[in-house]
């Protein structure tokens, strides 16, 4: 017997059923999960040169401790996908409790950064829509078993020999990270301003969830994530 065939009305039925379920699909993630992705973060706008903490910065006042100030984020970003169809934009995460102190050492033309250690309460991320924060204390992050997450260098940073003239440098930082329990060394790319009374230091690195043993959060079958995620901050230091 040969299978039956499926006629022009059963085809059309098929394929409105699936246009249905998509919307329906769709209707579900805008309005629980959807929204618009805020930008990477980066280094803020550079202060005018009438503010006296913007002017440039000398060896000798670079060099000390320096720890983290208020304006400081750190978060998270990863690409939604809904069921079968690519989600309309990233998901991101942020918080604003982030502590630790970076350590400069030196003479002008010959800075380093001997040592940083940073802490991000990952508890507190929060995102734009509270379905999403609920999920990942209990699932991919699970920032309800492992609240913290932390960065500690592990090599010396040799800042270029601008460093204290107030543009953007670029640089590179190796060291340990620790999320979700699970430490890994990596390599992070850094842009970075110093001035005169605060240094600003952004960058991103991007990883597969099963680096540090995590497994991409999905919601009841309908809402995932692709399998990599990309950890960001923006981070403001002052004089300790």
């Amino acid at each position: 017997m040969h299978p039956p065939r499926l006629t022009h009305g059963r085809v059309a039925v098929a394929v409105a059923v699936v246009v249905v379920l998509s919307g329906g699909f769709l209707g579900v993630y805008l309005g629980l999960l959807g929204g618009s992705s805020k930008a990477p973060l980066t280094l803020s706008t550079a202060g005018s040169s009438a503010d006296p903490s913007a002017s440039p910065a000398s060896a000798t006042r670079a060099a000390g401790t320096w720890t983290i100030a208020s304006g400081s984020v750190a978060g998270y970003r990863v690409r939604e996908q809904l069921g079968f169809l690519p989600a309309p934009s990233d998901a991101v995460g942020r918080t604003s409790d982030v502590t630790g102190t970076v350590t400069i050492a030196g003479t002008s033309g010959a800075l380093t950064v001997p040592e940083a250690n940073l802490t991000v309460d990952v508890s507190t991320l929060t995102s734009d829509r509270p379905m999403r924060d609920q999920r990942i204390h209990v699932d991919g992050l699970q920032s309800d078993t492992y609240p913290r997450a932390t960065f500690q260098l592990t090599q010396p940073i040799s800042l270029p020999a601008n460093a204290t003239g107030g543009g953007t440098i670029t640089v590179q930082a190796t060291g340990k990270l620790t999320i979700h329990g699970t430490t890994q060394t990596v390599t992070i790319p850094l842009t970075a301003r110093l001035s005169a009374n605060k240094i600003e230091v952004a960058g991103s690195i991007t990883f597969p969830f099963e680096r540090f043993g995590m497994t991409p959060p999905s919601i009841a079958g309908l809402v995932s994530v692709q399998d990599s995620a990309t950890m960001e901050f923006d981070i403001k230091l002052r004089r300790a």
